[in-house]
């Protein structure tokens, strides 16, 4: 049989306990019979042996079948001949080759192998993205291990090729034999990448938690020698000067602490006048308190520490996917800033407020977002603060004076760029003590606080490396000039689906974890997810729902514990078991279309609704009657609507005095809820025309628009939020004004196929679509 040209014959050396990659060069003792033949074969030829691991480090006399059959090709460099019949080798790996025929196993292993090349084909995006992950993290173990030199990095950044730089930093890595075999047998540059990188993670958390152990095993003991030896000597050294206090160590302390803290120039000058009025004063004095208390205080600042942002924009999209359901222009907003970051290598911080209501995952997306950037996290409740020297801190004149909360966290983190939420901004206040949202305009203008100045600090610290993310409820109570520095992001309420989604991602699987119960205890369907969501919560957020599943597991674990039942299906029928009779109800469309009666469209915080807007028409002088708590705004409307229908009652066959033979009573069900807004008004509008040329309107038809006396729809907010519970309610065709075309795109395709969705600009539309047509 022929052997092709990336074939050859060649003698085989099992190695033990030791894996050898292409492109390193390493010297290994050989003692064993077979193996010093087969070194004498390759010897005599082109010095060429081919290495692979045996699978078994007890085996002294491995087979064909106790070898890997992937190994290294590698040159015989050096052979030096040591006591005891043994050689020490020096050899170099050239390439990876796999066994292909066994042709000797006797006096030594002799086979046939195919070489594998890392010959790279054009380049490739992904292989380049996972390099550079790889060289980072490679970056980052050489720092935490200091059994490798530094030395090394110089080399691997200077290698291009995907396939030689994974193996070249596998070789100086810590790897378990089944991992470097594992990298041995990945022939793909870019597997051999992804494998390298998931062990090299893995591999510094090990270090971080070792270093951890040792860190504080070291520190336990020398601190009590130290503790000792010093006390012993303090105590002599007081027997002789017959003092209580050594001031100057702590004085050649402190200077020696501006030294190694590189703070700017000016703030060091001040620093050494502050310690040199210390080192004139009487220990125990007031004063030298709180210099010492002062100066200890700007050397704790990290001036120059600031952690490396991980910019694998990949990376941080997974990590905000898996934390967060939903939520796309916060995410977007993050990448964005990466992706910018990575261009330029410098960006200041953007300022972000999110806006939305409670529950929706404002104050956890901060979380993540600094989690995504590998940054610190620091989280500050502006909720109820009054003080002005809560942010800026109090003048060193006062007694018990101390740095503001933002500093503070700066300084407890370590670093001087962390991630910052103010949370709840819109919840400030002041009083006599000042205004806390008025010192916020520094610290949140990116042209101002890179040279931010604490009232009890008096120098200017850089906030400008630090990302700002505030959140808030509401916009109204934000001061405008705080509110323009800011870059508002809104956070709608969660849709049906999404609650869902996130119901179970997160919620079930969370709480099935607190209360132990296992997946395979229990079978919770979609259809009772959206039973709960439905008939026992009316939330924007996701916070009462999660209240709910708690509650279902808590049945359940009655259920699994009491009656000793070993698996639940909790169908849609049996929720009310578990929970009792829902707490709310959902419109649904009517059996059939009816006189003075159509289904309007309300947006609240919670979410969209369902209004049904009835209309009766009484014999009187005239009176338009509005009765279910309507706003001004609303009252208007219906006003508005009634002055468009007598100027077009010739038009549809309506007696044109009806206005003084008749009373309109407008009456939107649910009275003990309050409702505002121009939304209603085409709604209203139909039903009276409805209710006066009694015709029907289509039971399946659902609007909102805004009422002009000249019959023209007006545009409105919410469209989503209406769309989605007209939706629910069964509604097939929804009227909605021409000027929300651009609102189209927030609506899930899902729901734009069950329900038509028609742009009007006039009543005369409208009424065109919603009046029932009789029958030619």
């Amino acid at each position: 049989m022929g052997i092709e040209n990336n074939q050859r014959e060649i003698a085989v050396i099992p190695l033990r306990g030791l894996t050898i990659f292409p492109y390193m060069v390493i010297h290994f003792d050989v003692g064993r019979d077979k193996s010093v033949k087969a070194l004498e074969d390759s010897m005599l030829k082109n010095q060429k042996i081919f290495l692979t691991t045996q699978k078994s480090i007890e085996v002294d006399n491995p087979t064909i079948d106790e070898i890997h059959h992937i190994g290294t090709l590698c040159k015989v460099k050096q052979m030096l001949k040591l006591p005891g019949d043994t050689i020490r080798v020096l050899v170099e790996g050239i390439s990876r080759a796999k066994i292909q025929e066994v042709l000797q196993e006797e006096p030594y292993i002799k086979v046939i192998i195919e070489e594998y090349s890392d010959e790279e084909e054009g380049i490739d995006r992904e292989c380049e993205a996972l390099k550079r992950s790889v060289l980072q993290t490679f970056e980052q173990y050489v720092e935490l291990n200091s059994k490798i030199t530094p030395d090394i990095l110089l080399t691997v950044r200077s290698i291009e090729n995907c396939g030689r730089l994974a193996d070249v930093i596998a070789s100086n890595i810590a790897l378990k034999m089944e991992q470097k075999q594992t990298l041995i047998e990945a022939i793909s540059p870019k597997l051999r990448l992804e494998v390298l990188y998931k062990y090299m993670l893995n591999e510094i958390e090990i270090i971080e938690v070792e270093k951890k152990i040792n860190d504080k095993v070291k520190s336990q003991i020398s601190k009590m020698q130290k503790e000792y030896y010093l006390k012993e000597q303090i105590k002599a050294i007081r027997e002789e000067l017959g003092e209580d206090y050594s001031k100057d160590e702590e004085i050649d302390e402190l200077y020696d602490r501006i030294e190694k803290t590189k703070v700017p120039k000016n703030i060091r000058e001040k620093l050494e006048t502050e310690v040199k009025r210390l080192s004139l004063m009487t220990p125990n004095s007031a004063e030298s308190n709180v210099i010492r208390t002062y100066v200890n205080s700007i050397l704790d600042l990290p001036w120059n520490k600031q952690t490396k942002d991980a910019l694998d924009l990949s990376r941080s999209r997974t990590i905000l996917d898996e934390d967060h359901y939903g939520l796309k222009e916060v995410k977007e907003r993050v990448l964005e800033y990466l992706a910018v970051k990575q261009l330029t290598k410098s960006m200041k911080g953007p300022i972000i407020c999110l806006v939305g209501p409670p529950g929706v995952g404002k104050t956890s997306i901060a979380k993540s977002i600094a989690r995504s950037l590998n940054r610190k996290f620091i989280r500050m409740s502006l909720g109820g603060v009054r003080d002005e020297a809560e942010i800026r801190g109090h003048r060193r004149t006062y007694i018990g004076a101390i740095p503001g909360r933002i500093m503070n966290a700066i300084k407890e983190v370590g670093y001087k760029n962390p991630v910052l939420l103010f949370d709840e901004i819109d919840k400030l206040s002041s009083d006599f003590r000042g205004d806390p949202a008025s010192a916020l305009l520094e610290v949140l203008d990116p042209e101002q606080n890179k040279e931010f100045t604490d009232h009890y600090l008096e120098v200017p610290f850089d906030l400008s490396k630090v990302m700002f993310v505030t959140t808030a409820n509401s916009l109204s109570t934000i001061p405008r000039p705080l509110l323009d520095r800011m870059e508002v992001i809104q956070v709608s309420g969660y849709t049906e689906r999404e609650k869902l989604e996130i119901a179970k991602r997160y919620l079930i699987e969370k709480q099935q974890e607190i209360h132990g119960i296992q997946s395979k205890q229990f079978n919770l369907p979609d259809e009772s997810v959206k039973k709960i969501i439905n008939g026992y919560t009316r939330e924007s957020g996701v916070r009462e729902l999660e209240r709910k599943i708690a509650k279902l597991m808590r049945k359940l674990a009655i259920e699994i514990v009491e009656y000793k039942k070993e698996f639940i299906d909790v169908q849609p029928e049996e929720i009310e078991k578990y929970l009792e009779a829902p707490m709310y109800r959902y419109d649904e469309i009517e059996d059939q279309s009816q006189i003075g009666v159509v289904m309007g469209l309300a947006w609240t915080s919670v979410g969209g609704t369902t209004l049904n807007i009835e209309v009766a028409k009484l014999p009187g002088k005239g009176k338009l009657v509005l009765t279910g708590q309507l706003g001004d705004v609303m009252k208007e409307s219906a006003q508005a609507g009634l002055s468009y229908i007598r100027s077009i009652a010739s038009s549809y066959d309506i007696d044109e005095q009806f206005h003084e033979k008749y009373d309109i009573h407008v009456h939107i069900p649910e009275g003990a809820t309050p409702k505002d807004g121009p939304s209603a008004g085409i709604t209203m509008a139909t039903a009276v025309i409805s209710a006066l040329t009694e015709i029907p309107v289509r039971n399946d038809v659902a609007m909102t628009g805004e009422i002009t006396l000249r019959g023209r729809v007006l545009p409105i907010g919410g469209l989503k939020e209406k769309t989605l519970a007209a939706e629910r309610a069964g509604i097939k065709k929804v009227l909605f004004p021409h000027e929300n075309i651009k609102d189209l795109s927030e609506i899930p395709e899902s729901v734009k196929q069950n329900v038509e969705m028609i742009p009007v600009k006039t009543m005369n539309e409208v009424l065109e679509h919603a009046l029932v047509k009789e029958s030619k």
